[in-house]
């Protein structure tokens, strides 16, 4: 019997790093070539977050570039994986009472394809993405990826795509940071044993934290994503971290990792 198929959170950083070898890409690369090959991918990620829950259905979702001012090579950049009605449904199946609406002109956005042209570049694993409901509390995104668990035993990667912290004011544009903000190394290493220990509850009300926590998570968007995937841990499963790093002092590039992540 296989095991689980693990349930990961990528911390996708810059844009740019579509088009970058470095040891955050160099990870993803490694977090695909030893995971077992999903059947398809539930993609959570930070950049389709709107009102109301949506979840793709295209045959051939697009490749949206989300973004501006970057060069040209990265808007030529295209991600032609398949998209999977038949996953979108059992999304809807698992989320039912809750309204989701079947979107068949939303793509996949930077958030997912930036990570997956290096940990799938084949783009040959079909990709369904997920919207994040922005006018619900951090609880009722927890509660909605325990009821997406059960993907997990159908072959099914659950992707959360965003920034354990993300804080773009600060963030070092074009300048050399040579050290992550204080408050930044604080918080990402107050999460992770958060993480370690189970206390997820902590980590639904991070407003609690303290003001690292704030200065970290200005806005949810680029959080949420992380609590779909620690919703779907089970029993006796390991958390691990198998990419980290900051990036320009306020980004961090953590990867989290519910379940065993090595090839059958």
């Amino acid at each position: 019997m296989l095991e689980l198929m693990p349930a990961i959170f990528f911390g996708h950083g810059n844009p740019m790093n579509a088009l970058l070898i470095n040891g955050y890409t160099e990870g993803w690369r490694r977090i695909g070539a030893h995971t077992r090959k999903p059947k398809a991918i539930l993609a959570i990620s930070a950049h389709w977050y709107v009102p109301g829950i949506g979840v793709t259905v295209s045959d051939m979702p697009r490749t949206i570039h989300d973004f501006g001012g970057f060069p040209p090579e990265l808007f030529r950049v295209q991600y032609p994986a398949p998209g999977d009605p038949q996953l979108a449904r059992r999304v809807q199946q698992l989320l039912a009472p809750m309204p989701v609406t079947f979107d068949n002109t939303m793509g996949l956005d930077h958030g997912t394809w930036s990570v997956l042209v290096h940990a799938y570049p084949k783009a040959d694993v079909p990709v369904v993405q997920l919207s994040i409901d922005e006018t619900q509390p951090a609880s009722f995104h927890f509660e909605l990826g325990k009821k997406l668990a059960p993907l997990r035993d159908e072959d099914i990667l659950i992707l959360g795509s965003g920034n354990l912290v993300h804080n773009l004011h600060a963030y070092a544009w074009g300048r050399h940071m040579p050290e992550p903000y204080e408050w930044a190394i604080k918080f990402e290493m107050a999460a992770r044993q958060l993480m370690l220990a189970g206390d997820f509850e902590s980590l639904i009300n991070y407003e609690q934290l303290g003001p690292a926590a704030m200065l970290s998570i200005p806005t949810p968007d680029h959080y949420l994503p992380l609590l779909y995937v620690l919703a779907t841990q089970q029993q006796d499963e390991r958390i691990t971290f198998p990419v980290e790093g900051v990036d320009g002092g306020s980004i961090s590039m953590l990867s989290v990792c519910v379940g065993k992540a090595e090839g059958a």
